[in-house]
């Protein structure tokens, strides 16, 4: 299976999308926390269909144009991480969780740690929205991308108030 990858120019920045045989493997910001090396990426291929599917669907979701993706995903990680990022892709547009729910989720709430350190280890962020994930006080707490792209994500997800539909 061969990896290739792509850099897709977004309001958040650049984003370098990877990609492995028929699945995306990869989103990553330019300052990521936990970026691969980028001999990782493989060969660039900006005309590679899997990832020019991706890169629309990331380009409409940002413009609020898309409200979830339907993309095949392969995230590399263990058990557990991978237990963690099914919890965070279930976590619906909109609404947030926390790390302790998730433990509390997994059979142990003393496991929030360990949630935490496979949240920031996801490499997929967006398409699997751990900026979904936050504090137990509701606070922003870490994120790869860093914490204004966190903010910006949230925001762009945040429900219409009621009032916006009404006409007086």
């Amino acid at each position: 299976m061969s990896t290739r990858h792509t850099v897709v120019e977004t309001d958040l920045g650049p984003i370098t999308l990877v990609a492995t045989g028929a699945a995306v493997t990869g989103l990553y910001f330019r300052h990521h926390v936990r970026r691969p090396a980028v001999e990782t990426f493989g060969v660039e291929s900006p005309t590679d269909p899997v990832l020019v599917e991706a890169a629309d669907q990331l380009r409409d979701y940002l413009a609020g144009h898309r409200l979830i993706f339907d993309l095949p995903l392969s995230a590399r990680g263990d058990d557990f991480q991978r237990a963690v990022w099914a919890i965070v892709a279930a976590i619906p547009r909109g609404e947030t969780s926390t790390y302790g729910r998730i433990a509390e989720q997994l059979g142990d709430r003393a496991l929030a740690q360990r949630v935490g350190q496979a949240v920031g280890a996801n490499p997929l962020c967006v398409f699997v929205p751990c900026h979904r994930v936050v504090g137990a006080d509701g606070s922003l707490t870490g994120y790869a991308g860093g914490l204004p792209r966190k903010r910006a994500l949230l925001d762009l997800e945040a429900p219409a108030p009621v009032s916006a539909g009404r006409l007086f």
